[in-house]
């Protein structure tokens, strides 16, 4: 990709871009939220076309129009948001647009003799039958991946991968990538988390700001020098936070039970635990043990069996969102398209999602429109939101990183007695991840409960202050990050151990 230049009402997403690719390799792609690195892969997939620049491949210069197009020159991407039909199988999604007909009539043989041998080969195992609704993030990301090798790519773009995984599938992942090169096809791969960079790729470019700041061999580069590359500054790693110091149970959690939406069994069994003021309590595990709908529990989302939820005294456990919003709970949830925004509202519509209602906001059931500008800019500047057209910019063409952090913004700027953060840094650069660790670690010391969940074990081991483990819809074990390691916890969150009589 020769001095790409694409630009969008009031931003320039990539400025005079080079970008090349040799045959068999693992290039990164590196940069902060919006530095232009999703735009880029959409231009070469097809999705956006440049003003400027060219793209060759074998040497031969190529116009990619759309997708189509892009998947006959054999290259094929798996989008940081799937792009997959949910009430469709497996199948259909992985045949969806090369289909092979006879007669009029779908050949689903042929292609499930295909995708089970590919599915086979590369350890991608796969439930042809399943509905997409209905399997986890991780199965659908199998998916994306099945869809490219349906169709014979040789280019293979990962928009941020493993934003969604857990650390095992991480490590297969990887595998499989590793397994990719060396049947020499050239992977592009887009992703915030450094160690992934250093552990799997040969090479990569960091883009900030829409213009590219060089490419680097991996083998002679550290981490510290790609995170300076991509912000401009040193970055700490590390979260530096004072002791705890844990005042009054804020929530408390009494033999919780929620269903399953996806089978029979109750999904969360049983479980007890207190939040209290002044600390982070941070709920780990492998995903899909109940901690997704242990948190719809919490917040209303979904409707719970049995059992009891207090927040700062008062019972709470029929009490619909905006009654439990009121009492002073935030949720950043873990779907951000799903539950945290209205994606075709302004980003200043976005920001008082939770509190419209609010005198400040209206007069008489009318929104009072400058108000909310002011409030929203304030925030956007606080939170180093960036987006084309401040306020009045739509949320779905923001980058994603950019989405969580508006998200973020609104949820703490409430002053909530519980913040309930689900992956809250998932999709941010290590700059935007350093900055809202310090802001969970403020909302504590201001004397608020803050309940975590999260996938990342480097995050759960230095941002809480205390550590219950779930497994199978049960807490497992209670840790002390200071006394335990990612081993042990690693051994618990897989059903390896179990404590005595874990008490939370």
């Amino acid at each position: 990709m020769l001095h790409i230049t694409k630009e969008f009402p009031g931003i320039k997403a990539n400025d005079d871009i080079t970008l090349q690719l040799r045959r068999g390799e693992i290039h990164a792609l590196l940069g902060e939220n919006g530095a232009g690195k999703s735009t880029l892969m959409s231009v070469l997939f097809g999705l956006y076309q440049p003003e400027k620049g060219v793209i060759k491949k074998d040497g031969k210069e190529v116009r990619i129009k759309d997708p189509n197009d892009a998947n006959r020159l054999g290259i094929g991407m798996v989008h940081q948001h799937f792009k997959l039909v949910e009430c469709f199988t497996v199948l259909d999604n992985i045949i969806l647009g090369v289909e092979e007909t006879r007669f009029g009539f779908l050949r689903k043989d042929e292609a499930r003799k295909k995708v089970m041998a590919l599915s086979e080969k590369y350890g991608l195992r796969v439930d042809p039958d399943a509905l997409v609704e209905n399997i986890s993030v991780g199965m659908q990301q199998r998916v994306e991946i099945l869809k490219m090798l349906y169709r014979d790519n040789d280019i293979l773009i990962f928009d941020e991968p493993t934003a969604v995984l857990t650390p095992q599938e991480i490590d297969e992942l990887m595998e499989i990538m590793r397994g990719f090169k060396a049947e020499g096809k050239s992977i592009l791969f887009i992703t915030h988390k450094l160690n992934e960079i250093m552990a799997v790729s040969d090479r990569c470019t960091v883009l900030r700001k829409g213009r590219c700041m060089g490419t680097v061999d991996i083998a002679s580069t550290t981490k510290e020098e790609l995170s300076r590359m991509m912000v401009g500054r040193d970055v700490s790693f590390a979260v530096e936070k004072k002791p705890a110091r844990p005042g009054e149970p804020i929530l408390e959690v009494e033999n919780l039970v929620v269903p399953s939406k996806v089978h029979k069994n109750n999904a969360v069994k049983g479980v007890s635990f207190q939040a209290h003021a002044g600390e982070i309590l941070c709920i780990a595990g492998i995903e899909g043990n109940g901690q997704s709908e242990l948190v719809y529990g919490i917040t209303g989302l979904e409707k719970v069996t049995s059992g009891h939820i207090r927040l700062c005294g008062q019972d709470i456990t029929d009490a619909p969102i905006r009654e439990r919003s009121k009492a002073g709970m935030s949720h950043i949830p873990e779907d951000r398209h799903k539950h945290g925004l209205v994606l075709d509202y302004t980003l200043g519509e976005n920001m008082v999602l939770q509190r419209y209602w609010q005198p400040q906001f209206q007069n008489h059931g009318f929104i009072r429109k400058a108000e909310v500008e002011q409030y929203a800019d304030k925030l956007i500047r606080q939170y180093d939101v960036r987006s084309g057209q401040g306020t009045a910019t739509i949320a779905r063409s923001m980058s994603g990183g950019n989405q969580q952090k508006a998200i973020i913004a609104r949820e703490i700027d409430k002053e909530p007695q519980l913040l309930v953060a689900v992956q809250p840094t998932r999709g941010l650069d290590v700059g935007a991840i350093e900055y809202i660790h310090k802001q969970l670690v403020a909302e504590r010391d201001a004397g608020r409960a803050v309940l975590l969940i999260s996938l990342e074990l480097d995050e759960v081991m230095n941002l809480s202050d205390r550590i219950l483990v779930m497994y199978e819809g049960e807490i497992v074990g209670e840790f002390d990050p200071a006394k335990t390691t990612v081993q042990e916890l690693g051994l618990y969150m897989a059903g390896g151990k179990k404590q005595g009589e874990a008490k939370a």
